[in-house]
């Protein structure tokens, strides 16, 4: 019984996929970099019990205590919906707390337990390591005009 070889396939010129187009848009390529690095965030966070809105949220509330809900969803791009929940889980966790805004008798400030405050230099610590090991093809300053030059997109 004679046994079957399986044809040699050789590439053509279909199988190259030419995305030369795409790579001259920003934003295919700053998604394509997003989903490079927040994968990796992702996972690093788990080991905290954060996702990324939770680590902003932690993050924008350690510096700047007694920030309010409106200013959270104002600086994050978030409605206050889906914050509200956000906020309640971070304070059943003991990481944040709310007091009387001190100028805004209707608003509340959040600030940092300890605990959180404890999380929260954890999480920067990782996410600073991260943003290293994400751009190490980088320099230096390649890494802070890269940086400039997205927040000049957005802002």
């Amino acid at each position: 019984m004679a046994s079957a070889s399986l044809p040699t396939i050789t590439p053509t010129a279909t199988d190259v996929v030419d995305n030369s187009y795409l790579r001259t848009l920003v934003g295919y390529n700053a998604r394509r970099a997003s989903l490079s690095i927040i994968e990796v965030f992702m996972e690093r966070m788990a080991v905290y019990g954060l996702k990324v809105v939770d680590f902003s949220v932690l993050s924008l509330v350690a510096h700047n205590p007694g920030i309010t809900s409106r200013q959270l969803c104002a600086t994050l791009g978030v409605l206050p919906p889906n914050l509200v929940g956000l906020i309640a889980a971070l304070d059943r966790r003991g990481l944040i707390e709310r007091r009387p805004h001190p100028s805004d008798g209707r608003a509340m400030g959040l600030h940092l337990t300890p605990a959180g405050e404890d999380l929260c230099a954890q999480a920067e610590q990782t996410a600073a390591t991260l943003e290293i090991d994400a751009t190490a093809r980088l320099t230096a300053t390649e890494r802070k005009t890269l940086i400039r030059l997205l927040q000049k997109v957005y802002d």
